[in-house]
């Protein structure tokens, strides 16, 4: 399913000022119960704990952040006058 360029636009905005903030406290959470049962990781581990985290949550979401920069290539009228 190919989602359109006003669709990605307004997904990744959506994806940025919801789910961002929820995220954050998803993986405050995560780590709190790590601390809680194994104590504080060391640096290295508990750094990597944060890439995987990082990855799992927005590697899948690529493909609706990719191109929302560039210009509406669904628009015929290359823009002129519609938003």
């Amino acid at each position: 399913m190919a989602l359109r360029h006003k669709t990605r636009k307004r997904l990744s905005l959506l994806i940025l000022v919801v789910g961002l903030p929820l995220y954050i406290v998803l993986v405050g959470g995560i780590m709190g119960l790590v601390y809680d049962r194994f104590g504080q990781p060391p640096l290295l581990i508990e750094l990597l704990i944060y890439i995987v985290l990082g990855v799992v949550a927005f590697f899948p979401l690529k493909p609706v952040f990719l191109g929302t920069s560039r210009e509406d290539t669904d628009d015929p009228a290359d823009g002129a006058g519609s938003d």
